[in-house]
């Protein structure tokens, strides 16, 4: 696992726990709103697409060196 496996590990953790406390904050109140219900969804989205990135960002820059290191 290279330093960009590591970070992008790191940042999804962050991401988790992040959601997880806006979550049980949202829900203190001991009612769950059609607005809380919205909010998680976007963090939910947020976050997919923030790991989605760190993917295809870990596997282009795979791509790019695996055509660096090949004779032309």
């Amino acid at each position: 696992m290279g330093y960009e496996d590591a970070k992008a590990d790191a940042k999804k953790t962050m991401r988790e726990a992040d959601e997880k406390a806006k979550e049980t904050w949202r829900r203190a109140d001991g009612e769950e709103s059609v607005s809380d219900k919205v909010a998680n969804l976007g963090d939910d989205i947020r976050n997919e697409l923030g790991n989605a990135g760190d993917n295809v960002r870990r596997e282009a820059d795979e791509l790019h060196t695996d055509v660096e290191d090949k004779p032309l």
